[in-house]
């Protein structure tokens, strides 16, 4: 007669407490994932994209309201006086498209701000030619470098960044966690080094995504490396096994979403462009496409610097953190010690009285 199924021990039961507890990261990776992508992505539609309609006459202002009305909160359209001023205003990203009407219609569009918001106002402006019967000629103002011509190889290289970045926490703040503070934080600073070196590497030589300005984005690269670095090394402290999670949906979840790589936040529900306003990967992917197509301009409105003094900050309050746990464990070392002390003097005050009445 067969033996029937043996029992769990108490020894396998705990153990597959354990991984149960440990696969509750995955999931809520799986479920942070799914409602960060397709909440940013799964439906992109215009709002409040910025238009301008070249023309100082009547006709002009005419075509402008009708766009604006049409586009029930799609479009924020305005009027300026010549091509030249519509011109500028593309070349400081002020606006994404702007049409210049009559008998040979054209419309002026800068690419390197948004391949996507530029095929959006194209399209617009398509179905408005084909009402006046013409032919739309589309001039591209700000194109993209020739190894990047759909203009999003600069977000692959923030993935790229990224990744190395939050994978190289989970290192240091696992492996080395018998290591000192500071000698984690110095980890963290190299590394950024070397993740930087590598985008830029993949950048200019490798894959030829831009074709000039590669020293800016090197340093941009390590900045944005070091900063989500010493963040997540900091974190570590008082996340532990939570860290994962908690460096990916810093630097993942939010960030990719909000980058505007793939669609700039006037194509995306208001969350994730709120976010895009001062997160880290909006202002690598926006402080580069300045840098290297926009001749620098509003560089300094990207807020890289100030994402890697939070990293100053999170290790700083980490190392206090870890202070004070040092200071509590001596102390408790020490008290245990006294007592173990004074338990040994007992003794052996009760072994001299015995002696003495000869017990």
């Amino acid at each position: 007669m067969s033996a029937g199924p043996r029992p769990v021990s108490g020894s396998t039961a705990g153990e597959l407490r354990h991984v149960l507890s440990h696969l509750v990261t995955p999931l809520l990776m799986c479920i942070g994932m799914g409602l960060a992508y397709l909440g940013a992505f799964h439906a992109p539609e215009p709002h409040d994209l910025r238009v301008d309609v070249v023309g100082s006459g009547a006709s002009a202002r005419v075509l402008a309201q009708t766009l604006q009305d049409k586009g029930d909160g799609a479009l924020s359209v305005r009027t300026v006086a010549d091509r030249d001023i519509a011109v500028n205003h593309l070349r400081k990203q002020q606006s994404y498209g702007a049409y210049v009407p009559g008998g040979s219609p054209e419309l002026m569009v800068a690419s390197a701000s948004s391949d996507t918001s530029a095929t959006v106002v194209q399209k617009i402006f398509t179905d408005v030619a084909a009402e006046q019967g013409a032919p739309l000629d589309v001039t591209d103002v700000a194109p993209t470098a020739d190894g990047d011509p759909t203009g999003q190889g600069i977000f692959f290289l923030l993935v790229g960044v990224s990744i190395g970045s939050y994978a190289s926490v989970a290192v240091i703040g696992g492996a080395g966690a018998v290591l000192a503070l500071r000698i984690r934080a110095a980890l963290a600073i190299g590394t950024s080094f070397l993740v930087s070196v590598i985008g830029a590497a993949f950048a200019g030589p490798v894959f030829g995504l831009v074709d000039h300005g590669l020293g800016g984005l090197w340093a941009m690269a390590w900045l944005y490396s070091a900063g989500a670095l010493l963040i997540g090394v900091g974190l570590h402290t008082f996340l532990k096994r939570w860290t994962t999670f908690g460096v990916m949906l810093l630097f993942v979840m939010l960030n990719f979403t909000s980058s505007g790589g793939i669609f700039r936040p006037e194509l995306q529900p208001g969350f994730f462009g709120s976010l895009h306003s001062f997160w880290n990967g909006a202002g690598f992917v926006e402080g580069v496409r300045s840098h290297v197509y926009f001749g620098g301009h509003a560089l300094g409105g990207h807020l890289l610097a100030v994402w890697f003094v939070a990293g100053l900050v999170s290790v700083g309050c980490a190392g206090l953190a870890e202070a004070r746990r040092r200071h509590g464990a001596a102390e408790k070392a020490s008290g245990a010690a006294a007592v173990r002390s004074a338990d040994g003097a007992d003794e052996e005050a009760e072994e001299e009285m015995e002696e003495a009445v000869g017990v």
